[in-house]
């Protein structure tokens, strides 16, 4: 159980896939104007995530046992097949929601956080269980990291910030500053 804990807490802030391993920043910095759409996103990313896991194990335990070498082009047709159908429910159910996230919802199928997480799980030869809380750990972690970001930029709005800062400079700042922060949990677990 402990394993399974240091696997989530260590994919969640130690080595945030977002901002300490820099994936998945075409949406960190795109959809973060707003709070609810960040996290949206987020959920929607842990949801293919999940998916990605459980079919990345799937593929390496039963199916890619004698032919490593197409373990990327099958991952990437499980992400794409993935992210349509997500794309799919939330046009239908969703569509606030879907013209919010806009070209960012699609672009989940090449969030290289996701294709990471897929290579990252099969060389580390987790179990099921240590694949999905690898995908938990890795999708909360986004979620928090758009999150952050979001509210960050969401105060920047109504604060007194210079107009030449307004822009993407003091958002690239502020991502920085918390990608330093994040990265001052390099030091957990070690003695």
């Amino acid at each position: 159980m402990s394993n399974l804990a240091w696997i989530f807490v260590s994919t969640l802030l130690v080595n945030n896939f977002t901002l300490v391993m820099f994936l998945g920043l075409c949406s960190f910095f795109g959809v973060t104007a707003k709070i609810e759409t960040a996290w949206r996103l987020g959920l929607a990313n842990t949801f293919v995530l999940i998916i990605t896991a459980v079919s990345a194990w799937i593929l390496n335990t039963y199916i890619l046992t004698h032919t490593p070498y197409l373990r990327t082009i099958a991952f990437i047709v499980v992400i794409a097949s993935a992210v349509q159908i997500v794309e799919m429910g939330v046009k239908k159910y969703l569509p606030v929601l879907f013209r919010q996230l806009g070209i960012y919802l699609p672009l989940i199928t090449t969030n290289c956080a996701i294709l990471g997480l897929a290579l990252f799980q099969t060389s580390r030869h987790y179990t099921f269980v240590e694949g999905l809380v690898f995908a938990l750990g890795a999708g909360f972690g986004l979620t928090l990291a758009l999150s952050l970001l979001a509210s960050i930029r969401e105060r920047m709005e109504v604060a007194d910030v210079p107009v030449i800062a307004r822009r993407m400079g003091l958002v690239l700042v502020a991502a920085s500053c918390l990608s330093l922060a994040f990265m001052g949990f390099a030091g957990m677990g070690s003695q």
